[in-house]
């Protein structure tokens, strides 16, 4: 039930409680949720309320109204995890392999140095990096740099074990517009090489992100370098950045 005498406000804990539902399988994808009005009734709040709640998760994507009809749990199309290779670490989990994460330097404000191609430079910016393993195994490590105003306070979510489109689409509520990457192959140096445990001569994918967003463009930033004598890592082209691995 609903807490009156929380912090939260009503109807984000009624959303809360909507989006536990559909996470559950209590609402699977197609399903119809009670009305506002039945809401209302069984929470004890008025039916504005309800609303709120119900809008917060139709602008989450989580549901979707029709007219006349009521309000679904809408049915996700296939998405790709835009921010990192989580879509790429996923394909792996579903074959039963162990992928963990780990900080290589936790999520911090600073000003980003002047060289290369980041949108950020001399600027104030987020920034993190993290390496990702695969049946313990170092794959990739990626530097990403966020937007200081549109991420504030992105610096308190554990990145390690979470996705971050997830956490910028349900905490910050935006999504990706648009955005572009570039592809080399080059050679690594320094700690990079000792923490994907290769040498100066391994030929590494080096993928630079960039990330649109309404409210800005370049709002993240990133930069991915990937092992390529154990994997094979490759992009579907088609409406939407696409990327999965298999092992070789």
């Amino acid at each position: 039930m609903l807490n009156p005498a929380s912090p939260i406000p009503l109807y984000r804990q009624l959303a809360d409680i909507l989006w536990a539902q559909v996470r559950s399988g209590e609402y699977p994808p197609g399903a119809r949720i009670p009305s506002e009005n039945s809401l209302a009734s069984r929470y004890g709040i008025g039916r504005p309320t309800a609303r709120q709640a119900t809008e917060l998760l139709v602008r989450k994507g989580i549901l979707v109204r029709r007219r006349g009809s009521g309000t679904f749990v809408r049915r996700q199309q296939k998405e790709v995890d835009l921010f990192s290779l989580a879509g790429t670490m996923f394909s792996f989990q579903k074959e039963g392999l162990a992928v963990t994460r780990r900080i290589l330097q936790k999520t911090r404000l600073k000003t980003i140095a002047n060289h290369g191609e980041n949108p950020f430079a001399n600027q104030k910016a987020y920034a993190l990096s993290r390496l990702s393993l695969v049946e313990k195994t170092p794959v990739l490590i990626e530097d990403i740099y966020l937007h200081a105003t549109l991420f504030a306070g992105i610096d308190r979510f554990d990145l390690a074990g979470r996705s971050l489109s997830q956490i910028v689409a349900e905490h910050y509520f935006m999504r990706p517009s648009g955005g572009k990457q570039n592809f080399k192959i080059g050679y690594l140096s320094g700690k990079k090489v000792l923490k994907l445990a290769v040498s100066t001569q391994t030929p590494i994918l080096i993928v630079k992100r960039f990330l649109n967003f309404a409210q800005a463009q370049n709002a993240i930033y990133a930069e991915l370098y990937c092992r390529t004598d154990q994997f094979v890592f490759s992009q579907n082209i088609g409406g939407v950045i696409d990327a999965e691995s298999r092992l070789l």
